[in-house]
């Protein structure tokens, strides 16, 4: 369809219906014009296409659909191919299901462990964020359909969450929370992007120019249209004057009515709502052009391809020489989890799945048992969070009969949701309790885990293996046993820090914030960029994940070791399978700013990942190309990107904290920072800058003659070192010539001085 003309023949009433919805998941349409009506669904993992009793938690039915790994899961196999597939797939049912635009992915950044929505969300790290969210939206978009990335921005908490204001500085705000969202829009162009629910620095998201125009639009490119996030909208006509197209769900016409009276009084430009109609049209009709009505998929092959997502996924965090399990191995699958896993998170994401897997039934498959053959004991119940002693004894008593026991423990769905935060990070005092418990009669205990955030581990120095299954989606049965027998080698890596204690988190401080105001007063020092800058003690670092074989990093080398920030250098080196079977390594490049005196960052930054398979003995080198952005830090001062001169270290490793290879590159800066000196500038920063120090000279001689008087006095002299006077003059104001120069220096003289420093 021609939007421009069909818009040229809007009433001003259809315009200002075409910015909300017609019901809870559909835009509206026009028929006497041809405009169609798009549904939208949500989420971030699957389908959630709900009809007829339609709500946004989760709360009535949707269709039967396939259950991925949730966002937390993906992110860990660090594998951009393989969810590139995950998100052709849910395109491709997308199609099947008539939807234009699919609610997801979910990117906000893990500030803290408590977060309830914690499930859906990537990292705690933005490059990665970014990265991970790009392929997915690429692979979904693929197929003609629509994504919505979301929570645009700074939705990082659930307590409070249509009200509280995010308080964050401007380079935080750019380095960690927008970042993400910038790689994706840049590097994948989504159709939509979802505005949150809360206000951010003093003006709510669905209504700030700034974010939705300015950062969004102008310096992004994006050219799709701003979905609210259901129920996000507070001023309607603010929302359009700021960029925020589409209102869901429906305001029954409300909203609608404010839009039209604020046209006709003048309050609002039907330029302004002619672009957000042209936004949401063009997106119409490009769903529009790419149906494929004869689209079909196929639940049970999703299904497989599910599997192989997760099981690449699921993180080994310790193997003491236990795993893999042997087809010979005496096990006992222990805890409630084994039989009914924790696949998904709660809410609006909440899959309702045609069929999923358990681990029982998955290893009675594998093993040829029946389950009366199989042992298993439930040890705890997930209806109740209190310590049953009887199933505990009897899981002891069976756990005394095995070689190895496997304990499925976890978070239930009471303890991590949309909606509300965790209060804690401890796992049911009945897992906890369990675990113990075995470890006492049995040497080669295996802990899986089922949840969608980082948990404490008090029993961590008693097992001798955990297998971090996350929440793996409806075939997380089958995968867990495909890695607990080694027909699939683990592969993936945390994209979050474990902490060893909820307190030690950066934001624990701050994280609810006082009412309606969260300040983010940890800044940029976020997971482990705060962990690793303090050399704090974690349970398992960013980054960290245990293979079945060994890997060897050899052989590094960079394209050069002198650049401008406007060139690229590229990193390589040599991975070696040297272990007994094939497997993949996740290979992970930092930058690490050598020396920075004049603004505080991080000591390293993810800035490239692959994930590479080896064959045993096998060979194959790993490339990185570092840009600009590499190695910059958002300053305030330009309101841009920056990179100091100087010297950066390239380091190269398994995790953030097992660094294997190191390169060093020098950057010239091409970009100048404007020193705009006042009466308060210290002469000890002018001096670092050779133009400035050359007409500070002669004001620096006389200011020498007086000290060189003072010190004439033996009881000044020997007050005075020469260190002291070093640094008197390093952080000395300007100012200070007056009160100090003897009545021969006045403020006409430093405002003489002040111009020609600043010439």
């Amino acid at each position: 369809m021609n939007v421009k003309e069909i818009i040229k023949q809007l009433t001003l009433e259809e315009k200002a219906g075409l910015c909300s919805g017609a019901d809870f998941w559909r835009t509206k349409a026009v028929e006497r014009l041809g405009v169609p009506q798009m549904m939208v669904s949500d989420g971030p993992h699957g389908l959630r296409k709900q009809s007829d009793e339609a709500d946004h938690l989760g709360v009535n039915e949707s269709i039967k659909a396939v259950c991925f790994p949730t966002g937390v899961t993906v992110a860990s196999s660090f594998d951009k191919d393989l969810i590139r597939v995950m998100g052709e797939t849910i395109g491709k049912e997308c199609q099947a299901e008539n939807l234009g635009v699919v609610l997801g992915p979910a990117m906000n950044i893990k500030r803290s462990p408590l977060c309830g929505r914690n499930f859906e969300y990537f990292s705690e790290d933005p490059y990665l964020s970014g990265t991970m969210a790009a392929s997915q939206i690429n692979g979904i978009q693929s197929q003609g359909v629509g994504t919505s990335i979301k929570h645009f921005v700074a939705n990082n908490q659930e307590h409070r969450r249509m009200s509280s204001n995010s308080v964050i500085d401007e380079r935080t705000l750019r380095e960690i929370y927008l970042e993400g969202f910038e790689i994706a829009v840049k590097e994948a162009k989504p159709w939509t992007v979802m505005c949150s629910y809360n206000v951010l620095n003093g003006v709510y998201a669905s209504e700030n120019k700034r974010l939705l125009t300015e950062i969004l639009r102008d310096e992004w490119g994006f050219d799709g249209f701003v979905v609210s996030d259901w129920g996000a909208v507070n001023d309607r006509v603010e929302g359009v004057k700021a960029g925020m197209d589409l209102e869901m769900p429906s305001s029954f016409g409300v909203n609608d009515q404010k839009i039209i009276e604020a046209v006709k009084s003048g309050a609002l430009s039907e330029d302004d709502l002619d672009r957000t109609v042209e936004d949401i049209l063009t997106i119409v009709d490009r769903y529009q052009s790419n149906r494929k009505p004869e689209s079909v998929f196929d639940r049970d092959a999703d299904h497989e391809i599910a599997r192989k997502v997760a099981r690449e996924s699921m993180v080994l965090l310790k193997n003491k020489e236990v795993l893999p399990l042997s087809k010979n191995d005496k096990v006992a699958f222990i805890g409630e989890f084994a039989k009914k896993p924790r696949f998904q998170g709660g809410g609006s994401s909440h899959i309702n799945t045609h069929k999923t897997s358990n681990a029982v039934e998955s290893a009675c498959e594998y093993l040829g048992l029946s389950q009366d053959e199989f042992l298993y004991a439930s040890g705890y119940s997930i209806a109740e969070d209190t310590i049953n002693q009887k199933l505990i004894d009897e899981a002891v008593h069976m756990a005394k009969q095995v070689d190895k026991v496997v304990i499925f423990a976890g978070l239930p769905d009471a303890y991590e949701s949309e909606g509300y935060d965790r209060t804690h990070m401890r796992l049911p005092e009945s897992h906890d309790a369990l675990i113990e418990a075995i470890a006492q009669v049995n040497e080669h205990v295996i802990v899986v885990l089922h949840n969608g955030s980082p948990v404490e581990m008090p029993w961590i120095d008693k097992v001798s293996s955990v297998l971090e299954a996350y929440l793996a989606g409806q075939s997380v049965g089958q995968a867990t046993v495909d890695i607990l027998y080694g027909e699939v080698n683990p592969s993936g890596r945390l994209a979050e820090t474990f902490p060893k204690r909820l307190e030690d988190n950066p934001s624990y401080l701050f994280y609810v914030g006082e009412k309606d105001t969260v300040e983010y007063r940890e800044g940029v020092f976020v997971g482990y960029r705060y962990y690793d800058a303090k050399n704090m003690d974690v349970l398992f670092p960013f980054g960290h994940g245990l293979s079945y074989t060994s890997f060897e990093y050899k052989d590094i080398n960079i394209s050069t070791a002198k650049m401008s920030d406007t060139d690229t250098v590229t990193v390589s080196l040599r991975v070696t399978n040297t272990g007994e079977c094939k497997g993949k390594e996740v290979v992970q490049c930092y930058v690490v700013p050598l020396k920075s005196l004049d603004v505080i960052r991080p000591i390293k930054e993810l800035k490239g990942f692959e994930k590479v398979e080896l064959e045993v003995g096998e060979s194959k080198t790993v490339e990185f190309t570092l840009d600009k952005r590499s190695f910059a830090y958002f300053n305030t001062t330009i309101n841009d990107w920056y990179v100091p001169s100087g010297d950066y270290e390239i380091v190269v490793g398994k995790s953030s904290r097992d660094i294997q290879l190191s390169a060093h590159v020098a950057i010239e800066s091409t970009v100048e920072i404007p020193m705009v000196c006042t009466a308060n500038t210290l002469i000890g920063d002018l001096l670092q800058v050779p133009e400035k120090a050359k007409v500070l000279e002669p004001f620096m001689q006389e200011m020498e003659k007086v000290f060189q008087g003072e010190e004439n006095d033996d009881i000044a002299a020997e007050a005075i070192t020469k260190e002291m006077k070093e640094a008197m003059f390093r952080y000395m104001p300007l100012r200070n010539f007056i009160s100090f120069g003897n009545g021969q220096f006045g403020h006409d003289d430093l405002e003489v001085l002040l111009k020609a420093l600043n010439n």
